[in-house]
């Protein structure tokens, strides 16, 4: 299960700077990963949404990570920071490899 963390659309002036000229928002997922409830504790993982509003061609493009931690304050500060530095689907697998060195989190299935 997912519940929406929150979302932005990045800066204009940001994107022409990288010669896009048009809207991209960015979506941020909290979720819920209790499928396999061994121990009886909930797992939390992330998902980040990408859109890209292109003139006559919308893309799409997200990135699912399933069971990186046990403690939602955790997972509250990873989604914070993603939203903060506008954190793409691309990047947050080394994002979470270099929290992960530093923090100790907990993460699987990158």
């Amino acid at each position: 299960m997912k519940t929406f963390y929150g979302g932005k659309f990045i800066e204009k002036s940001r994107l022409e700077e990288e010669g896009i000229f048009y809207p991209i928002k960015l979506e941020y997922y909290k979720r819920l990963d209790n499928e396999e409830k061994q121990d009886g504790q909930i797992n939390y993982g992330i998902s980040i949404v990408k859109t890209e509003y292109i003139p006559d061609n919308t893309k799409i493009e997200s990135k699912d990570i399933q069971n990186l931690t046990k403690d939602e304050e955790k997972i509250e500060q990873i989604l914070s920071l993603c939203k903060k530095y506008e954190v793409t689907p691309i990047g947050i697998e080394d994002i979470i490899q270099d929290m992960d060195k530093e923090y100790e989190f907990l993460y699987k299935n990158l």
